[in-house]
């Protein structure tokens, strides 16, 4: 699906909500949408790679990381693993590293900085939680848009209309 932001927010004033602008992009991709699984975690990622490993077609992973800026979430491993597996992109409240390789990363990644330091791996947090950061709250299976202009939120798939010249999602 070709789309922006921009026109879905235009075409969907009431259903959607907008994040606030606080992710960098630093994955392969700049466009990317899906359902949303969540994680919830504090410098552990442990659980991102759990999730990555699955099956992830037409999906996005929202890690809330608290915000911590402190210790690297996202790895170039877990960016391949999404990848392979299929996950259309990573949206971290949180850190990443290993910057020059996720440019060339074949998904999605947005996050709020980069440092060398990476996460542990104790296993704590919780899979597919309700989250709350960037102005808004996640639920799984909501529905979840980015590209360069921004990030939005729907609780269900949206379309553009066909005078966009725009495929259904």
């Amino acid at each position: 699906m070709d789309f922006t932001t921009s026109d879905l927010c235009d075409q969907y004033t009431d259903l959607v909500d907008v994040l606030e602008p606080i992710f960098a992009h630093y994955g392969g991709i700049s466009s990317f949408f899906g359902k949303i699984r969540t994680v919830k975690c504090f410098e552990d990622n442990s659980l991102i790679e759990k999730v990555l490993s699955e099956d992830g077609t037409g999906q996005v992973l929202l890690v809330d990381g608290g915000g911590s800026i402190r210790r690297a979430l996202i790895s170039v491993e877990l960016a391949e693993m999404a990848s392979a597996n299929n996950w259309s992109g990573i949206i971290c409240n949180g850190a990443v590293r290993d910057v020059d390789d996720l440019d060339e990363a074949e998904v999605g990644i947005l996050a709020l900085a980069s440092i060398p330091v990476g996460a542990a791996q104790d296993g704590i947090g919780v899979i597919d939680a309700a989250v709350n950061f960037a102005g808004v709250t996640f639920l799984p299976d909501d529905y979840i848009y980015a590209d360069s202009t921004g990030v939005i939120l729907s609780p269900e798939p949206l379309e553009l209309d066909e005078d966009d010249d725009l495929e259904d999602v």
